[in-house]
């Protein structure tokens, strides 16, 4: 989830608006995911999650986005403290992707 957070930010570098997700873009982002697949994770109990230890923020603001022809509701997007996380994670991670 963090990395298609940090994905969303670099797409759209310049439109900030753009660089947050909604809860239904991380779920279609998420869905061949295989945990989301097979029911063992739960998309908006994991944003929550990440929400409470600080890795992911909301915006509120209900910009008309270009990107999506339409007012966006409440979006995700990723924070310092994410970022950090994420590139630990990637550091100590033996697989490649």
């Amino acid at each position: 989830m963090l990395r298609q957070l940090n994905q969303a930010e670099v797409d759209y570098e310049g439109r900030e608006e753009d660089q947050a997700l909604e809860l239904a873009e991380i779920e279609r982002r998420l869905v061949d995911f295989w945990a989301v697949k097979q029911g063992q994770v739960k998309v908006p109990l994991a944003v929550g999650l990440l929400l409470r230890n600080k890795m992911v923020e909301t915006r509120a603001d209900a910009n008309f986005s270009w990107q999506r022809q339409r007012a966006a509701s409440q979006r995700y997007r990723i924070t310092a403290q994410g970022k950090q996380f994420l590139t630990e994670a990637v550091k100590t991670d033996n697989r490649v992707a």
